[in-house]
């Protein structure tokens, strides 16, 4: 079987698939349409988040028979059309859940603590303790949107916080031993932190907007390491403007390229609602990296391998 690997992945991928005798090509330059010419000859892809796998991508790819995101997310491939065309989809979040739960964390307790304001003000030469006085984690309610892999990695980093965590999700009967499941209006009510741990899909594109946020019956932390385009980011600035959220750990935003690899040239090509949540102090933001580990990178092609090979070996 002939596979095409389209983004640099652990080099376990490759040497692995072919210790399995798979043939493996290797194109991290080429066009989208450069790629098509020639996808006709590969039973497996295998890929990051460099272009969009679309039904006409799709449709010159006669021999395709699956496709390997090192990922967790779909949403750059024509999910329905793959499996009318009957090619199996196999990602990873497997391999990189404990890695987001990690971030995720790390996000609420710089801000709660205020560890980047406090690190520019001495690094400025000045010794503000009281300015940077912190509030604790111990007591609060976490609330979780979205209950698969990642929301439970994230949950199980929590249990020794005090903290009562409640998710909420689309599926019924996903609470474990880490959260309990609850109604939307009943995390609306409690809510101290919540935690975004969604993929993107038509339903959760500007999820959280204004409507939403005021929901909310305490103003609230709000922590996304899911997927940008879930939150408008100018109905995030007026929250946080008026204090209905008060403050934000965002490693994923809603201006990001496709690919996740780019925001924007300059400066000045950034939208006013950007450039404003940037220049916030009560905001933390990070480059999609929260399940971007030395550990992760390993774990997310080793996971690839394992489901290629459970059906194709």
């Amino acid at each position: 079987m002939n596979i095409l690997h389209l983004d640099t992945n652990h080099p376990l991928l490759l040497k692995q698939l072919q210790d399995l005798s798979f043939n493996n090509d290797q194109d991290y330059t080429s066009t989208k349409e450069q790629v098509e010419s020639k996808i006709e000859s590969y039973e497996g892809i295998v890929i990051r988040s460099r272009f969009a796998i679309d039904k006409t991508f799709l449709d010159k790819a006669k021999k395709l028979k699956f496709i390997g995101r090192v990922g967790a997310g779909l949403e750059n491939i024509d999910i329905e059309h793959a499996q009318k065309l009957g090619i199996k989809l196999f990602n990873a979040p497997e391999g990189n859940r404990n890695a987001v739960g990690e971030h995720a964390l790390g996000m609420i307790l710089s801000l709660f603590n205020k560890l980047n304001q406090g690190d520019q003000s001495v690094r400025e030469g000045k010794w503000l303790r009281e300015a940077h006085r912190g509030i604790e984690l111990d007591g609060k309610t976490v609330g979780i949107i979205g209950y698969g892999n990642m929301g439970r990695a994230f949950a199980r980093k929590l249990r020794g916080f005090n903290v009562e965590i409640i998710c909420y999700d689309i599926l019924d009967d996903v609470e474990n031993s880490d959260a309990t499941q609850v109604k939307l209006q009943e995390l609306f009510e409690k809510t101290d932190v919540l935690s975004l741990h969604t993929p993107q899909t038509a339903k959760t594109i500007g999820m959280i907007n204004s409507k939403f946020i005021n929901s909310f019956k305490k103003p609230f932390w709000l922590i996304n390491t899911a997927r940008g385009k879930s939150v408008i980011t100018a109905d995030l600035v007026d929250a946080l403007k008026n204090g209905k959220i008060l403050g934000a750990g965002l490693d994923v935003l809603e201006y990001e390229k496709s690919s996740f690899e780019n925001l924007f040239t300059s400066k000045t090509d950034m939208p006013q609602d950007l450039q404003e949540l940037l220049n916030m102090d009560n905001v933390i933001v990070s480059p999609h990296v929260a399940g971007w580990t030395v550990e992760s990178k390993e774990k997310l092609a080793q996971t690839i391998v394992d489901k290629i090979k459970a059906d194709f070996s």
